[in-house]
């Protein structure tokens, strides 16, 4: 059952991508491990970690392109649920640190220690295994999600109302996770980690295999995505996206098909922000600023919203953009973030992947109508449709030796 759910995911494009996801988890890691530093072919330490946070940038944008692109859940929080994701992961690594941080406590973090805190908080306990940690990844943002997603759908919040709410959860978090009573850091946040999983987290081969997770992690939620949004699941979740009341009128539970998006898109940006930690060395309260989640939006925007792939192609060209701009023009990369998005909104309101799909589709469109105009036997065939559009009846053509209907005498 679960291969033919996942085999719904596969066609042309999803292929593609599937394709060259896996020749770069192979390759970037070879080329760093295996290629000797003075080879051109070779792929610098510094490459493969920034590499890997921008693949921890793409599962984020490809979760947010499941609410937004599917679903029509504009969400301007998720930025807490990745920083969320982190500070789970966050807390394991800080846990590994032991006798070798600058205090040496078996037990307390350094900050706590420097803040004369007594004991371990309940809320830290657990934290020294990997398997509670991976769990509290998941079950910390989707249960958030779930609770904030009950409320707001049952109480039928759409649109901007829900937008700013999202935005103000993330906010709240933002502010609570400064303070250092809380037991996370404070604004100095999580940092200094040493190993995970028994692995020197500086290494070489550590910091490839956290590429290589972070590409695997991605793979397994596009399919994921990919099938749901080709079943019957992702054609009502664009029914609620284009005509919520109706849906609603058909007789379907929307807020149950939301929430269940919602959630499910919450535990992704969890395992984005827990493949971010690691690979960065810190986590602060700054991943909850608002801004965060509204740069995620412009990714999934530049890619094309409602593609999957324009989701990932998006937030890993903006943020080369980001790295590129701020270092060589460090004081206008801001604006240029935001003309890019003023320039994809007037001229590729589609996106990049939107707009190059729906221009193949209408010249091959073209081409067949040509042809069949010129004499060819078959007849255009209709473009490809989007899971909420109407099916186009096809043109019939005569058939040889059947007399056309006459006119009755």
């Amino acid at each position: 059952m679960m291969t033919s759910f996942l085999f719904r995911a596969m066609d042309a494009r999803a292929g593609i991508f599937l394709g060259l996801m896996a020749a770069v988890i192979v390759l970037v890691p070879a080329g760093n491990l295996l290629v000797p530093e003075t080879s051109p072919f070779h792929v610098p330490t510094y490459a493969v970690t920034l590499m890997g946070k921008y693949l921890t940038y793409a599962l984020l944008a490809l979760a947010v392109d499941l609410v937004w692109g599917y679903c029509g859940i504009l969400s301007l929080g998720h930025a807490a649920f990745f920083a969320l994701g982190g500070y789970a992961m966050g807390m394991y690594l800080m846990r590994q640190i032991g006798t070798r941080g600058v205090y040496g406590d078996p037990i307390l973090p350094d900050f706590m220690v420097f803040l004369n805190w007594q004991e371990l908080p309940w809320y830290w306990y657990g934290f020294d295994m990997f398997w509670f940690a991976a769990l509290m990844v998941l079950l910390v943002p989707g249960v958030l999600a779930f609770v904030f997603g009950w409320f707001a759908f049952r109480s039928r919040v759409t649109g901007v109302y829900l937008s700013i709410i999202t935005q103000a959860l993330t906010y709240a978090l933002l502010l609570a996770f400064f303070r250092n009573d809380m037991g996370f850091g404070g604004n100095n946040g999580l940092t200094d980690f040493k190993d995970i999983l028994g692995f020197d987290i500086q290494a070489d081969t550590t910091r490839a295999g956290l590429f290589a997770a972070s590409g695997l992690a991605l793979v397994v939620c596009f399919l994921i995505c990919r099938s749901i949004t080709r079943s019957k699941l992702g054609k009502v979740l664009v029914a609620v996206r284009d005509a919520e009341s109706r849906t609603r009128f058909l007789g379907y539970r929307v807020e149950h098909y939301k929430l269940f998006v919602w959630t499910l898109s919450a535990m992704m940006a969890g395992i984005a922000g827990a493949l971010y930690v690691p690979q960065v060395g810190i986590i602060n309260p700054g991943e909850f600023a608002p801004a965060n989640s509204i740069e995620v939006v412009i990714w999934v925007a530049v890619g094309g919203r409602g593609t999957l792939v324009g989701a990932v192609l998006g937030a890993v060209l903006v943020n080369f953009a980001k790295t590129w701009f701020t270092a060589a023009l460090p004081d206008i990369w801001l604006f240029a973030l935001g003309g890019l998005f003023v320039v994809v909104t007037l001229f590729l309101p589609k996106g990049i992947v939107g707009t190059v799909s729906s221009g193949w589709t209408a010249l091959r469109q073209r081409r067949i109508s040509a042809a069949y105009e010129a004499g060819s036997d078959e007849p255009p065939s209709a473009p490809p449709q989007s899971p909420g559009a109407p099916a186009n009846v096809p043109r019939t053509s005569k058939t040889p030796g059947t007399a056309e209907p006459q006119p009755a005498e």
